[in-house]
């Protein structure tokens, strides 16, 4: 199976990287997505060397994904207690 190659540039490098078809959209957002967080890390005065940018970005960009997963757990939970509640109530409310 052949698989598109997509040019992205990240802090002004441009990398060549295969990815499944019908994701290219995908890669370069989430390309973009790691410039901006890269240049806002850089933007902040310190001279930080490439591969230490890459990982303090890479551990934010992982930080913030688990931090929504947790959320949207909870909110996955507060929402079947209140269906629970909810049934419960019109249960009682026919009887």
């Amino acid at each position: 199976m052949d698989k598109p190659t997509v040019s992205v540039t990240i802090l002004g490098q441009s990398y060549k990287i295969n990815c499944p078809k019908g994701h290219e959209e995908d890669l370069k957002e989430a390309a973009d997505y790691l410039n901006d967080q890269m240049i806002d890390m850089q933007s902040g005065g310190k001279n930080i060397p490439l591969e230490k940018l890459a990982v303090l970005a890479a551990l934010n960009i992982t930080h913030d994904m688990l931090s929504s997963k947790k959320y949207a757990r909870a909110n996955e939970q507060l929402l079947r207690e209140l269906t629970s509640q909810l049934d419960n109530a019109l249960t009682h409310q026919q009887n």
